[in-house]
Parts: C-alpha cells; structure tokens; sequence
C-alpha cells in the first residue's frame, strides 16, 4: 500500500447538479479483480524499498474515473467534467503522473474533438478540481518534482496528447504553458496542420508550421511527444528537435507488427538523440505474437526495448483509466467512426482488460515488482521506473 493518504478526497467538478446528466461513474479502486506479481519474501522487501527510495514516474496516464455505463461515454464528455480518482492514485507508489488531461481530444462541443475552446475549458475544470485538495499538485518546475516523494504526494505533469488545437497559431504553444501544460504530442492519430499522425494512410511528414511548434516547444522549455505520429513525421520531429524528445506511450514494432507500435529505426533514432519511450499497457497496444495481453507481454517490450537501444532509454507508460478500458476503445470507434489502431496489426484474442497493469493505481508497482522478480538491478530499475523520465524532463524543461 502506498504511503499517500487520501483522506477521502473527491471530485469538486463532477457533482450532481440541474446542468448535467447524473452518469454514474465506474469506481477508482477494485473494479476488477487483477494480479499482483508474486515475489519472495526477500523480493519482495527489495521492491518495497525500491518503491519507497525512488522516484516513480508514469509517462502517461489519464487518471480521471469513466462512467461505469461506456456507452454513455461522449454524453459524460459533453459534460466538460471529469472526475480524479483520488482514492486509486492513493493506493499507486507513484510519485509523479504525466497526466494527459481530457483523454487526449475534449469532445465538449464535436465529435471529433481538438477544438480550442474545448481543451482550455477541460485543462480548466481539471485544474479547479486538483486546487480544492492537497494529495495531488501541478509540477510547473523541476523543483516541484523533486518534492513529491519527498513530500508524500503526487505531482502531476499537465501533458496534452497532441498540438492540433494550435492550429495555425503558433503562440497558442505559449498560451499552453502559461496554463501549465509541459509536455505535448506534435499529431494525435489522424494528421493535423503540423504533420501526419499514425491513422493516416500516407505521412507526409512534419510540416513547416510543425517545425515552428518544435521550435516554439524547444526555446520555451515544453517536452514533445511522437507517439501517435506517423513514422515519417516522427522521425522529422526527432530530426528537427533541439532537444530530447519522447514517446510517452507506445512500444516496439518488433514484437507487435502494428502502426501503433515504433520500430526499430525510430526508436534507435529517439535513444541517439537522449530521448526515452514510455511502455504502453492500454489493452491490445502492447502485444506479443501468441501470447495472452497481460502484463508479461507489456513487460516484454520492455526488455525488447532495453536491448535493442539501452536501459537510458526506456520507462513506463502505462495509458491507463479508471474504468473500462476496452469500453471506451468500443465507444469511440462505433459513436465516432474511428477506425481502432490496434486493429492495425496482426489477429488477437481480446481480453477485458490487461491484468496486472488495470488502472494507475496499481501499474507502476506491479511494473516495479516485475522487474525485481525477473533479475533487473536496482540501479537499471531506478532508471526504467522514473529516472529516465526525469532526465528527460531535466534536459527539456526551462526551469
């Protein structure tokens, strides 16, 4: 159990009221049933003090509760209210979130999301909702990461999965960081102004309006993001950048042949440049061929990773929720008529859910566990758990 306490914290922003429907909520903490990685007595007192001494940092999470009812998704969205799964995110050893606000599109006012008004008005309401309790904090600088273990508390990474609202206006990337946003995708999985996301049947690669984002993102300190662009456009935005860049959720197309993946070229090209890949655990992402989507097959990527370009370079990011997972993949591919990515790579036997790794709450420590049982060192750990990031975020950051 974590050391956090939550003190019954809940959501300000998402309360019954006259304006909005009542949508009951999936809960935050025990929805499922999902494994913990067995250890020994000794591993086990290994991970614990690991989990305690070190920084732990999710690359990408959404840590706000789905309705319990996900075709009733989009009805929620049009809400502009979400509610943080405080208690879950009590239970997690997680120090640091990079919190992808609005899952990633704010479909307040279209369908297809990324309008302007939508994002400011989510990264609004979610920030209102984190200022009325103290587990939870915003990290704008690096000082306020390296208080979270100290401290007891989370800090969250404000982090948006794309720049398409930017549209063609390039100082709203100031606009953004004044909000608090520090990390940001250049695409989301359809093509923007800026280049071509992984959706598209053609990558046209980073426009020059994208590379001005890159630049803008460079000089003011702003982390970028390449994991839903294509792969031409992500290997320009590596090429174009300054600085390290990430790929905060994503993992190897070596092991799972689907566009949703990175291969080989692009991750050595992310690793040459100080960059970091975060592992994905969102159910039918991270997948092995013949192999059941759980946590070992997750965790396979990781290794796969740690091979093919260095333990440097590789961290955690699980993409996870509270709620139904696979019942938001269904809901926005049948509501919004999105063709789904994971249907991009080979045949699958579906699963509910990827047990081990359900919810932010219990991801990064069942990752943690995983690798103490399987041999990892506790140096090579520190870095695949949290230190990576956090020297990405050191060599990209402003302040």
């Amino acid at each position: 159990m974590s050391k956090k306490a939550c003190d019954g914290y809940r959501s300000y922003s998402y309360l019954p009221g006259e304006d909005r429907p009542d949508i009951p909520l999936a809960k935050d903490v025990d929805r499922v049933p999902s494994s913990a990685v067995v250890l020994t007595p000794a591993d086990e007192e290994r991970a614990r003090a690991i989990l305690d001494r070190e920084p732990i940092v999710s690359m990408h999470d959404h840590t706000s509760i789905f309705p319990e009812d996900m075709g009733r998704v989009l009805e929620q969205r049009r809400t502009g209210r979400d509610a943080t799964g405080y208690a879950g995110l009590a239970r997690s050893d997680t120090d640091v979130f990079f919190e992808n606000f609005m899952d990633g599109t704010g479909t307040i006012t279209s369908n297809k999301g990324w309008k302007w008004d939508d994002v400011v008005f989510d990264l609004g309401m979610r920030l209102s909702d984190l200022a009325h309790q103290s587990m939870v904090y915003v990290a704008s600088s690096l000082d306020d990461l390296a208080r979270a273990k100290r401290e007891g508390r989370i800090a969250f990474v404000p982090w948006l999965e794309a720049a398409t609202a930017v549209e063609n206006e390039v100082d709203r990337v100031d606009v953004l960081y004044g909000l608090g946003i520090r990390g940001m995708g250049i695409t989301y999985s359809e093509a923007n102004a800026l280049g071509s996301g992984l959706r598209e049947p053609s990558d046209g690669g980073l426009s020059d309006l994208g590379r001005a984002v890159v630049r803008r993102m460079n000089r003011l300190g702003m982390t970028i993001d390449i994991s839903h662009c294509g792969d031409r456009t992500g290997l320009e935005v590596i090429a174009a950048s300054e600085r390290p860049i990430t790929i905060t959720h994503a993992g190897a197309r070596g092991l799972w042949d689907s566009r949703r993946m990175k291969t080989d070229e692009t991750l050595e090209r992310l690793a040459e440049k100080g960059g970091v890949i975060g592992i994905e655990a969102a159910p039918h992402t991270s997948q092995v061929a013949g192999r059941r989507h759980d946590l070992d097959a997750v965790m396979a990527h990781v290794e796969h990773c740690v091979r093919r370009i260095g333990v440097d370079h590789v961290g955690i990011g699980p993409d996870t929720l509270f709620g139904d997972h696979v019942g938001l993949h269904h809901a926005f591919a049948q509501q919004l008529s999105l063709s789904a990515i994971r249907d991009s790579g080979p045949p699958y036997t579906p699963v509910p859910y990827v047990d081990g790794m359900e919810n932010p709450g219990e991801a990064m420590r069942n990752a943690v566990r995983w690798l103490v049982k399987h041999g990892y060192g506790d140096a090579d750990i520190a870095k695949i758990a949290g230190g990576n990031a956090l020297r990405v975020l050191r060599e990209t950051w402003a302040r």
